[in-house]
């Protein structure tokens, strides 16, 4: 009997990297890591720019929600929660006064009216933050021509006939049963990148600017017909943020 012997295949020759190859990778490497390290140093501008958007959307809501029911409506910021401190300066809700079994006023005299949420409202991105230094309820007369010394906080106001998550005391926006804000000369909403210890009170641990989000803000201004407008630049916010700089609170 006969027997074969089965041919193994010539193998081919071994190939390596050479030295310019490998070097040519590196680089590659190199400009991919450093891209991506920018890129990664830029998130908290897309949170300020999606927190605007979203905020935009929250006062026109308060807006169209006083002319459709004839009431007073207002827009209120978290600045101090008393129950969940981790969304202070980023829990943004409307409110509306509170109405009779008809629809009608309960209080339509008293100037400071009891405020009912309508809704469970949005929270800000996370390291972004309401500015209680720079947001001012008297900020210019057109958006071209901002004052230098803006003028006037923005008003506070404390909830606790709400649900326990809710509690706490708040900056208000107000507007009219017609719509109209209350601010002849427009109010500015500003809002910026930074970091705090959420576990403790904004008021005892305001937000920090950081390194990356130095000129990281953005904002709008709230007229008297209750419209907004964009900021276009940080130049337009106040002359606080022209020289504001890394670990200054706002």
């Amino acid at each position: 009997m006969q027997s074969f012997q089965p041919r193994s295949k010539p193998r081919a020759g071994k190939t390596a990297f050479t030295l310019v190859e490998m070097l040519v990778v590196i680089a590659i490497l190199s400009i991919l890591m450093t891209a991506g390290s920018i890129g990664l140093s830029g998130m908290g501008g897309k949170g300020v720019t999606s927190g605007v958007a979203t905020a935009e959307s929250i006062f026109e809501e308060a807006r169209s929600t006083a002319v459709a029911r004839n009431l007073r409506t207002c827009v209120l910021i978290a600045r101090s929660l008393t129950n969940n401190s981790e969304n202070d300066l980023r829990r943004i809700v409307v409110a509306y006064e509170e109405t009779n079994a008809d629809g009608t006023p309960k209080y339509p005299e008293r100037a400071d009216p009891t405020w009912v949420l309508s809704s469970r409202g949005i929270v800000l991105p996370d390291q972004t933050f309401f500015s209680e230094k720079f947001s001012k309820k008297d900020h210019a007369a057109d958006p071209d021509a901002v004052e230098t010394s803006n003028t006037g906080p923005i008003d506070t106001l404390v909830l606790d006939e709400v649900s326990k998550a809710y509690q706490g005391e708040y900056f208000i926006y107000e507007f009219n049963a017609q719509g109209v804000a209350k601010y002849e000369r427009g109010a500015s909403f500003i809002i910026g990148s930074g970091v705090r210890k959420n576990n403790l009170p904004a008021t005892t641990q305001p937000p920090r600017v950081t390194a990356s989000g130095k000129r990281d803000f953005g904002g709008f201004v709230i007229w008297r017909n209750g419209r907004t407008s964009v900021f276009r630049s940080p130049d337009q916010m106040g002359e606080g943020l022209k020289s504001i700089s890394s670990g200054e609170t706002f």
